[in-house]
């Protein structure tokens, strides 16, 4: 049982969608860290991964200090994470060919082809899972996520370093 049995018939609060959200975010997180552990990477060796390509795929060059905002992380921790993914043979560090005085981090084709190999099946299998969609149902299901992620990212960035404190 998938447990969306009867999901148009019930009524969806918000309860409904933050354990939705939850579960979506358990399961993602589940199976990224079956691909780091085959391949010795983590958490946030992943997470860089993700963000370099993803800059990559808006065609804008990622530096070291600009994965660091992204992730939140310290310069020495960066550091060590991008070291890491060097080693692996993930990534490499360039200069730009518009500034030689900056670094541009680059993922190796090899790293993109593992990493294809493995979540591909995982796409194919959501385009199926979404094919019944029309275009209004993917909008909302887009302006969803989005709504979703700003929320996520705002109140993120109001925590203080121990979210218990007061």
């Amino acid at each position: 049982m998938s447990g969306h049995e009867g999901a148009d018939q019930r009524r969806v609060d918000d309860e409904v969608l933050i354990t939705l959200v939850r579960r979506l975010t358990v399961e993602s997180d589940r199976f990224a860290e079956m691909f780091g552990e085959a391949h010795g990477l983590h958490r946030t060796d992943l997470n860089a991964l993700a963000v370099i390509m993803d800059a990559a795929r808006r065609g804008a060059p990622m530096s070291p200090s600009q994965l660091a905002a992204a992730l939140h992380l310290s310069a020495s921790a960066t550091t060590s994470v991008l070291d890491r993914l060097e080693r692996a043979g993930h990534l490499h560090r360039d200069r730009s060919a518009t500034d030689r005085r900056k670094v541009e981090l680059r993922m190796h084709e090899q790293a993109r082809e593992i990493g294809s190999a493995f979540f591909q099946p995982l796409g194919r299998r959501f385009a199926e899972a979404w094919q019944d969609l029309d275009d209004d149902e993917r909008r909302t299901v887009a302006r969803f996520l989005e709504l979703t992620i700003d929320a996520t990212t705002e109140v993120r960035g109001g925590l203080t370093a121990d979210p218990y404190s007061p």
